[in-house]
Parts: structure tokens; C-alpha cells; sequence
């Protein structure tokens, strides 16, 4: 391992001394260079030095962002992301489960930090020409959506986010010459590691579309086409429904992802095969991986040069990943140091997460344990499986597979914007056509033969999603019930009111 791969804040360091005018780090009213950005980071962390242990942090994807996560690391606290697309319930959860009293916030959201209950600190842009050896204790603590609303804190060193931060760089092959755009929200660990500390590691520049970021942290990605067509860049990472819209719009205007593009990672959830394939035929260079913030966001990944389809890839060095009773366990350096308020975490780390590895060492991850399907046939499903082959298919925004104990499976579905007006005419078999086609790669005992259609809005306001788009499995079986009996009901006044009329 190089010595300049090391360390981020070693890197960050070394910026202070280069005076070369190249842009680094920007955002659409911001640029800053090597030496401009380290110095602004090491001026604010000089006022954070006086605040509590434990911060949070709370804005917009930007160099303002940029600036405080590295400036809190470098003052040796522990920095909270406020996700944005939480709830008001679960920020509030967050907030006294972490007993946080000071958030640094970026200049749009002082009024939501003050709501909140919540001193704001601004990101100062104030320089400090001499860079400072990092005060020890800096870390993270990631909270994730979860299927419930009171999601459990992953307690992170600084020490294990550089261990990710240098796995990663090595095994997509990160160099200088990358351009790095950032279109989802700041809060993911994974977006935090891929877009601030990789490229602080290598030299490469990264550029925050702030519009775009906040729109994928509401569930929109109409932009993300034209996005790409203007910063043109080397690497990025999407999660599989960002991909999916990138391709819709890419094939309804008859046009390619702009070239320069070498490495596309995508992950946070399964990506259907026909899906990765239709994105490479449209060049983007997708490539699948896999990972949970308990292991510091990722586990394996596909290379470059190197990618089997249907795979994750392979496990990144220096970690040790193994398989018992179909179940896939981690161990190494990345490895949570615990949850918040809970014991230091179990080596090896059970994931909960099922799959295999081929005799390549190729890692197949087939879906969560305790989500696992078991029909009243005695076939096991994972659910997660089927829902991404599902979701190949561009009528489909989100959906979920159930169906324990029950002879056949069945599928929630939630309409994209382009598939609204298909599903409000489509005859029944021809959904279930499109169902059997998008799943032909499946046993049959694996194809959902039944279903039901819920708007977005319904689904939101049933409360069947998490808050970044998930369906909640818990309570779906009788949710779908109910929503399966009123659109019968519908279905059948529709058919009585034509037979009044012929």
C-alpha cells in the first residue's frame, strides 16, 4: 500500500503545499483548489475544536459539505449526516439518541437546524495557511432508514473509513486524472467515501450537483441524464433505481452517456441483469457491488476489465468474507467498531445477507435472511431477487414480492411516471405478461401471479416506504390484501357500469 494512499488526512495535508491552480473540489458556485481547499478546512476545524465530542450535519451536497465533514475529522469529532430525506421523527430520534446539541449546517438549512431544536454552526470559509495534525477521536456515526423509524447508529472510526476509502481507490483504479460527480445525497457513507476521500486520496477533482442530489433525496431523477452530458465525468456511483431512470432517459431521447465515462459503481440494492445490460449497451460502464455501513458501506465490487454480470464482484483486499448456513459474514479492518449505545460489534460480522461465492470468487448475494419467502410449496425465495429482475422493466418505480405460506407469489408495484398511464389500461394478463417476461430468467415457481397497483402518494401515505424509497416488509402481506380487494372492487363496478351502458 502507498504511502501517499495512507491516509485522508495525510492527503489533505500534502494539498496544502500544491499551488498548482487546478480545481479540485466544486460544486455551481464554487471552485476551489488543493491548497485552497485544505486551507478552508483546516480554518473551520480550528472553530470546531470548542464544540462537543459528537456534532451533527445538516445541508446540501456541495463544498460547503466537503468542508465540514473534513474539518470536523480533522478537529477530532464525531460527525452525525442528518439525512435530509429522514422524517421529522427520525431526525428527532437521531438527535437524542446521539444527545446532540451543535449542527454544522451549509447556508439552506440553518431554518431546519433551528426547527429542529438545534444550535446551527455555519461553514465558515475562513483560511488557515498551516495545516494542523489531525486531534485524535474523529470518527462517524451513519444511520440508516432500515425498515423501521428508529434507526440504530453505526459507530465508525476515521481509521475505517480510510481503510474503505483506500480498498476502494485500489480496486476501481482511481487515478488523478478523475472527475468524479456526485449526484446522490451526502449522508450515504458510501457517497461521503467515494466522493470527498477517494479523490482527496488520489489528486482526482470532484463535482457536487447539488440539484440533482436533492432531487434523487426526494425520489426524482429527471435530471440525472442531462447531468452527466454536462460534467462529462470519469467515475460516479448510482444506486439501481438512479441507473434505471439514467437509461429510460437516455432511450427515450435516443442518445449514449457521453464518453470519458470508465467506471460506473452501483449498489445499495439488487441491479437486475437486463437492467446492467441495456446501461453498458447505452455505455455506461456499470459495475455492481455490495456492502453495508456496518462494514463502512462496501464489502465487494466488480473491477474494470474484470466484471461477471449477476455477480458483485469480488471481495475488496484485506477483508475476509466467508459463507455459513447461505448466510454471508465479514470480517477485517472496515468493521464497525459497534452500534451506538450497544457492545462492540461480533467478529465475524453476520450480515444477514444471503449468497454464495462461484469457484472465480465471484460473490452472488441472493437477499436478506430474514426477508427470506418460503411457499406453501416449500420453494425458498428471496424476494430481493425477483424485485430487481422486476424492476428491469421501466413501468416499474419500486416493488415488492410476498408471498410466505401462500401457493404462488405475488407483487406491490408502485408505477414509474412513464409506466402510470400503461398500468391504468393495461388489460390484467398483459401485466402479468410483462411480470413472467421481466422474470424469464427465474423458476417458475419464482414468477409472481398476482398483483397490485398503489400510487406513490398511497404508498406514502400508508406508510408502506421507508424514507428513502424501501418498502417496509413488515405489515406489507396485509397491506397488499387490502389493496388487492379495493382495486376488485373497482374493477368489478368498472365492468357492472359497462354492462349498464352496452
Amino acid at each position: 500500500m502507498s504511502d501517499m494512499m495512507s491516509d485522508v488526512m495525510l492527503a489533505l495535508r500534502r494539498c496544502a503545499a500544491v499551488y498548482d491552480g487546478a480545481t479540485v473540489i466544486s460544486d455551481a458556485t464554487t471552485s476551489l483548489t488543493r491548497a485552497g481547499l485544505a486551507a478552508r478546512v483546516s480554518g473551520f476545524a480550528e472553530e470546531l475544536r470548542s464544540l462537543p465530542q459528537t456534532v451533527g450535519l445538516l445541508g446540501e451536497n456541495g463544498v460547503e459539505w466537503a468542508i465540514a465533514q473534513l474539518a470536523g475529522w480533522l478537529a477530532g469529532k464525531i460527525v452525525v449526516p442528518l439525512p435530509t430525506f429522514f422524517s421529522g421523527g427520525q431526525l428527532g430520534h437521531i438527535l437524542a439518541d446521539t444527545a446532540i446539541t451543535h449542527v454544522i449546517t451549509t447556508a439552506g438549512a440553518r431554518e431546519l437546524a433551528l426547527k429542529l431544536g438545534v444550535a446551527p454552526i455555519g461553514v465558515s470559509l475562513a483560511r488557515r495557511e498551516t495545516f494542523p495534525q489531525p486531534a485524535p477521536g474523529g470518527g462517524q456515526i451513519i444511520y440508516t432508514s432500515g425498515s423501521t423509524g428508529r434507526p440504530k447508529g453505526v459507530r465508525l472510526a476515521l481509521a475505517q473509513i480510510n481503510e474503505s476509502a483506500i480498498r476502494l481507490a485500489q480496486a476501481t483504479h482511481a487515478t488523478r486524472e478523475d472527475t468524479y460527480l456526485s449526484v446522490l445525497p451526502l449522508p450515504l457513507l458510501l457517497e461521503t467515501i467515494c466522493a470527498i476521500c477517494v479523490p482527496i486520496l488520489v489528486g482526482a477533482r470532484s463535482h457536487f450537483d447539488g440539484t440533482v442530489a436533492a432531487a434523487v433525496a426526494r425520489g426524482e431523477t429527471n435530471g440525472i441524464a442531462s447531468a452527466f452530458a454536462c460534467h462529462r465525468p470519469t467515475t460516479s456511483v448510482l444506486v439501481p433505481q438512479v441507473l434505471a431512470a439514467w437509461v429510460e432517459q437516455l432511450h427515450a431521447d435516443a442518445k449514449r452517456a457521453p464518453g470519458g465515462l470508465r467506471f460506473v459503481a452501483v449498489g445499495g440494492a439488487p441491479v437486475g441483469a437486463e437492467l446492467a445490460e441495456k446501461a453498458w449497451s447505452l455505455g455506461i460502464p456499470v459495475h455492481e457491488g455490495y456492502g453495508l455501513s456496518e462494514c463502512c458501506s462496501v464489502v465487494a465490487v466488480n473491477r474494470s476489465g474484470r466484471r461477471k454480470p449477476g455477480t458483485v464482484g469480488q471481495v475488496l483486499p484485506g477483508l475476509s468474507v466467508k459463507i455459513e448456513d447461505g448466510e454471508i459474514l465479514v470480517d477485517g479492518p472496515t468493521l464497525m467498531q459497534g452500534y451506538l449505545r450497544g457492545p462492540q460489534a461480533v467478529r465475524p460480522w453476520r450480515t444477514g445477507d444471503l449468497g454464495a461465492f462461484d469457484t472465480e470468487g465471484y460473490l452472488t448475494v441472493y437477499g436478506r435472511k430474514d426477508n427470506l419467502i418460503v411457499t406453501s410449496y416449500g420453494r425458498n425465495v428471496s424476494p430481493e431477487w425477483i424485485e430487481a429482475m422486476l424492476l428491469a422493466d421501466p413501468r416499474f418505480a419500486a416493488c415488492a414480492v410476498l408471498g410466505h405460506g401462500a401457493p404462488q407469489l405475488s407483487a406491490l408495484i408502485i408505477p414509474s411516471r412513464r409506466g402510470a398511464q400503461w398500468f391504468a389500461k393495461a388489460p390484467r394478463a398483459h401485466v402479468l405478461m410483462a411480470m413472467t417476461l421481466a422474470c424469464r430468467q427465474a423458476p417458475s415457481y419464482a414468477v409472481p401471479r398476482d398483483f397490485a397497483v398503489v400510487s406513490p402518494d398511497e404508498a406514502l401515505r400508508r406508510n408502506l416506504l421507508t424514507a428513502n424509497g424501501r418498502f417496509r416488509r413488515a405489515g406489507l402481506a396485509a397491506a397488499y390484501a387490502e389493496i388487492r380487494s379495493s382495486t376488485a372492487v373497482m374493477s368489478r363496478g368498472r365492468l357492472q357500469e359497462k354492462e349498464m351502458t352496452a
